[in-house]
């Protein structure tokens, strides 16, 4: 278990004053002890000469060693005045007597002869030694003695032997007073040690919960603390950096929040790579460039997400050289043109920006560029065809035709042929010209389809049946009226019907069909509309040439278009009308052969119609 520093102060604290005065009790205890022997050791020796003095005269020179009886009679008459215990030991460690053993139990006393003061007596003549004596079991001073006697006669010891039960008193007492005093120290050092705890963990315990939040990006608040120590210096240092640093995440926060706004508004791409050519970032533009996510691309080698050979050598040269470079690739899958510009950032480490590629979408400008030259190049080709006619009946008149009044009067047919089919271009230029740029503005009144197929049939009517086409009407005779201009709509349906009859062979059929269906809109909603086809069953579209009928000079087949006097702008400029009042125009195989326009017009009320400019 981990403990707090709190506990660790207080702990230590106590230890440390527990095991100073436990060392100061015993140096205390040996002091009293040493200080007790030093005052009884003159006691001991003037009680040991009172004792030997006493017994010369039962040793005298040669004599026989008293009796046992009287020498244990001896013993207990020095003891008792000497208020000492008197023991007589043989040299050979044999008890003689001993004024604290009765008679009778003198001889079963153990040999003295290895008692520490009996060997030091015989071998120097004094000895002395402190234990717990078996006999009375106090702990005891013993002090021994040779008797001064012949030197032929045999050693006798004399032992006295002083109690230490004061002394033991003294210490027990002197140890309960130490004990107590422990006790109250213990307890007054306890509690300076938590208050002093307390007042160092405190600001440590501010401090260390202000960093827990710091490190979890949380607002904290200013640690609060009146100490002037290292603790409040600390508290001081970690307000001033939490500051800082608030202000440095903020700062940082709001760069990166512009940043991510930059890179998601933007509409190129943007790709970051480190050294290693690493994906480290990506914005949705680039996510919906090569349909990948930022989550799938992150960390991953650039070369082994998109395996693009073109995009990989322009990404590893610009690695290599350290230089910016410029590209353009073409996307398999969705044929897009992209320009790559590849910018250096210079990191040198990991996950550290090396080089920075924006990827702009080209596919529009390229398509707009191609439909710009085959504009250009259809139009300068529909103006030179008849032009070049013109020129060279003019020169054949000049050289000598004129003077033939029936050549002449055929050249000049044929140059009004093609003047009026010059004059039809350009008026069609001038008219999609104005209608793509957004110049026309449509009416919006309730308009009536019936009358307009019937105009319109009947302008087309003369030429049907010249060509043995047989015309069928099929209308629903409850369609309500359309929000339209009634002009523009008789345009759209004219052109139509007039491509219908020039497309068909002799003796076919063109069909005219209107009904009222229900749909969904963009919305999602639920909307009701009209929905008028133009069929024949003539030469009909193929299909990988359907999609481009309504582009400008787009002809299936040129050389038929050419001979029937189109023009190639009918079709763009009713997909541009029809567009213009929110509906749709499409072609479609009509079986079992031939083609069918079908144009989809809605039942709604709009505050202004504009034909805008779409893209063809």
């Amino acid at each position: 278990m981990t403990l707090s520093i709190r506990w660790k102060v207080a702990i230590g604290m106590l230890l440390a004053v527990t095991g100073g005065v436990v060392v100061a009790g015993t140096v205390a205890v040996h002091s009293l002890e040493r200080q007790y022997l030093a005052q009884q050791d003159d006691v001991l020796d003037a009680k040991a000469r009172l004792v030997e003095y006493g017994l010369q005269p039962l040793f005298r020179p040669a004599s026989p060693i008293p009796a046992s009886s009287r020498l244990q009679e001896a013993a207990r008459d020095l003891g008792n005045r000497a208020t000492t215990r008197v023991t007589l030991i043989a040299s050979d460690g044999t008890v003689l007597a001993d004024s604290a053993v009765r008679d009778v139990d003198l001889s079963t006393v153990e040999n003295h002869r290895v008692k520490p003061e009996v060997v030091q007596a015989l071998a120097t003549g004094h000895g002395q030694d402190i234990r717990a004596s078996i006999t009375t079991g106090e702990r005891t001073v013993y002090r021994a003695t040779l008797l001064m006697q012949p030197p032929d006669a045999q050693p006798i010891v004399v032992r006295i032997a002083l109690p230490m039960a004061q002394l033991d008193r003294q210490i027990v007492q002197f140890q309960r007073t130490l004990i107590g005093a422990l006790a109250g120290t213990l307890l007054v050092i306890a509690l300076l040690s938590l208050w002093l705890a307390r007042s160092i963990i405190t600001p440590l315990s501010e401090i260390a919960q202000t960093a827990r939040q710091l490190a979890s990006d949380r607002r904290t608040a200013p640690i609060k603390t009146t100490a002037h120590d290292e603790a409040g210096l600390l508290a001081d240092a970690l307000n001033d950096l939490a500051d800082r640093l608030h202000t440095r995440i903020d700062e940082l926060s709001e760069d990166r929040a512009q940043l991510l706004a930059m890179l998601t508004s933007m509409v190129e791409g943007v790709m970051v790579l480190d050294y290693r050519s690493h994906v480290l970032q990506i914005n949705p533009a680039l996510e919906r460039m090569f349909g990948v996510s930022r989550a799938e691309a992150r960390g991953r080698p650039c070369t082994e997400l998109f395996r693009h050979q073109e995009l990989n050598d322009l990404v590893i040269s610009s690695l290599r050289s350290r230089t910016n470079h410029e590209g353009e690739i073409v996307l398999p899958l969705s044929n897009r043109c992209l320009h790559i510009e590849v910018s250096v950032a210079g990191g040198e480490r990991e996950n550290e920006a090396c080089v920075v590629l924006v990827f702009h979408d080209m596919t529009e400008l390229r398509r707009l560029e191609n439909i710009r030259k085959d504009f250009v190049a259809n139009v300068s080709h529909e103006l030179r065809t008849p032009l070049t006619s013109i020129k060279g009946y003019v020169e054949a008149l000049l050289d000598g035709a004129k003077d033939d009044p029936v050549a002449s009067a055929k050249f000049l047919d044929i140059i009004l042929k093609q003047s009026d089919r010059l004059n039809l271009i350009i008026e069609d230029l001038l008219e999609l010209s104005k209608i793509e740029s957004g110049r026309v503005l449509l009416k919006e009144e309730p308009v009536d389809l019936r009358p307009i197929i019937d105009r319109a049939l009947a302008t087309i009517k003369p030429i049907a049946d010249k060509n043995g086409h047989r015309l069928v009407l099929s209308i629903d005779d409850n369609l309500p009226p359309v929000p339209g201009d009634e002009g523009r709509l008789l345009q759209v349906l004219t052109n139509l019907l007039d491509n219908a009859v020039k497309y068909t062979p002799a003796g076919g059929t063109i069909t005219v069909n209107s009904r009222l269906i229900s749909g969904t809109g963009s919305t999602g909603s639920s909307e009701e509309g009209i929905e008028l086809t133009v069929s024949d069953t003539g030469i009909g579209i193929p299909e990988q040439d359907r999609p481009r009928v309504f582009e400008r000079f787009y002809r299936v087949d040129k050389a038929r278009s050419r001979e029937l006097g189109g023009t190639g702008l009918g079709l763009a400029i009713v997909k541009h009308i029809v567009e213009g009042h929110g509906g749709q125009v499409w072609v479609e195989a009509n079986q079992p052969h031939g083609s069918k326009f079908v144009v989809r017009l809605p039942i709604r009320s709009r505050d202004k119609m504009v034909i805008q400019a779409s893209k063809v």
